[in-house]
């Protein structure tokens, strides 16, 4: 998808109960580690149900354009010939990542700590978003920025080094794209890298660079031993593996909430990752008073997944502490979705992080609630969404900003308004959930153009 593609508005409407099984895509987050981590290892890495949505495949061609060999076998079946820690050559063209901020952000802390040269651009809505947090560590580490767009956005070039230094960082904000960045520069420096963290922010780079050979300690810090510090050794030698991606909790988010939100709804959502730094929306639903049952729990590419069966619920409104917020930062877009259709009132605190998104998410959403005669209101960085315990009015127009978790979350809300919800957009999904639609109205679900 293009950001000069045309809009494709997409239209949900209520209708009959939601029922079946299906599997979300690969989790995002795995995927573009396994390619990432595939490029900087020696020999093959075999990847197993890798999400195919455009994010990801940015993330593979990049990896392909700074020395990798990059093959796909099948529908979801890849395999990464890795150059190893300091292998990687000069791109020939622009790193073009589309609308991948992981992505982007992960390959940047790559090309910092290497001795390559690579110039980052991407779609529109990359454009707007905020890099600086990402360059001020790796400048730290030895990094240069040769270019950037005004305020550290793309496009922008960036030189790493030799060697990178080692540094003890503590990250500004819960973000694991900060962590992550940090860590995969400090692959190529000599001694121990440090990321202190003051909120546990989701741990798959910890776990799979522990997968593919390298040395990664974790240790409580902070009052109540709330966040972490992370201790990465650098200059590991990192070994080719198979890696199998768990189905992603944040695509599973949109068939949970919906099946929650249409009377008469029984649908289970097999796979998925249960993974505790990625569970905070389950958590969050379920003390809203949700029938979610986990069964035939198992592990995974070296996670917990477990088939969730989910009905239709009467919830109440709760309050959200601001220290969940880490482990379901993506999923406040459809939780807002839920609170809707709640009794009460639902307060989510602590969402500065949702501003820097794919877009200002917490205006979004509230833009969003406001065209569907939802009562809400933005305190701060806290969101309030009140519910009267049945159908939000929905009829609106919403406004995605390319952001395809809007996109979702308001179309997931379209299934069960009084009146249709239209979506200004809806090509963007596939850079995360390319099967949305199809697998929505296998369920039932009354979404289309």
């Amino acid at each position: 998808m293009s950001h000069d593609s045309p809009p494709q508005p997409l239209t949900a409407a209520p209708g009959a109960p939601l029922t079946g099984r299906l599997r979300p895509p690969g989790d995002k987050s795995i995927s573009h580690r396994a390619m990432i981590l595939g490029l900087l290892s020696q020999g093959e890495t075999r990847v197993e149900g890798l999400l195919e949505g455009d994010d990801v495949l940015r993330t593979a061609a990049a990896a392909k354009a700074l020395g990798a060999g990059v093959e796909r076998l099948g529908e979801g079946r890849w395999v990464v010939r890795g150059v190893g820690i300091g292998g990687l050559t000069d791109p020939t063209e622009v790193l073009d990542f589309g609308n991948a901020g992981t992505g982007s952000r992960l390959m940047m802390g790559v090309v910092g700590g290497q001795p390559v040269t690579a110039t980052f651009d991407g779609d529109a809505s990359l454009r707007s978003r905020p890099m600086r947090r990402i360059l001020d560590p790796l400048t730290r580490m030895g990094a240069q920025v040769l270019s950037e767009a005004e305020g550290g956005r793309v496009p922008l070039t960036l030189r790493g080094l030799n060697e990178a230094i080692p540094i003890t960082y503590e990250t500004p904000a819960a973000s694991a794209q900060i962590k992550s960045a940090v860590l995969l520069a400090g692959l190529n420096a000599p001694g121990t890298t440090t990321v202190i963290e003051a909120a546990a922010t989701r741990d798959h780079t910890e776990r799979m660079l522990r997968l593919f050979g390298a040395e990664v300690r974790v240790e409580p810090h902070g009052p109540g031993g709330h966040g972490r510090k992370i201790l990465l050794t650098g200059q590991p030698t990192l070994r080719g593996t198979d890696v199998v991606v768990p189905a992603d909790p944040s695509s599973a988010a949109f068939p949970l909430v919906a099946a929650l939100i249409v009377p008469g709804s029984d649908v289970v959502i097999e796979g998925v990752m249960m993974n505790p730094l990625r569970t905070g929306l389950i958590t969050t639903l379920l003390e809203m008073g949700a029938q979610i049952e986990r069964v035939a729990e198992r592990e995974e590419g070296g996670e917990t997944v477990a088939d969730l069966r989910v009905r239709a619920s009467r919830l109440t409104g709760v309050d959200v502490p601001p220290e969940r917020a880490p482990a379901m930062i993506d999923e406040y877009p459809v939780l807002a979705v839920a609170a809707s259709f709640a009794q009460g009132r639902t307060r989510m605190n602590g969402l500065h992080e949702l501003r820097v998104k794919e877009s200002d998410r917490l205006a979004a959403v509230a833009a969003g609630l406001a065209a569907n005669g939802v009562r809400h209101s933005v305190e701060g960085d806290d969101l309030v969404v009140e519910g009267d315990g049945t159908a939000a009015p929905g009829g609106g127009t919403v406004a995605t900003h390319l952001d395809h978790r809007i996109a979702m979350a308001f179309l997931v809300m379209g299934l069960a308004t009084k009146a249709p919800v239209t979506v200004d957009d809806g090509a963007m999904i596939a850079t995360s959930f390319p099967s949305f639609l199809p697998s929505m109205q296998a369920l039932g679900g009354r979404i289309g153009a």
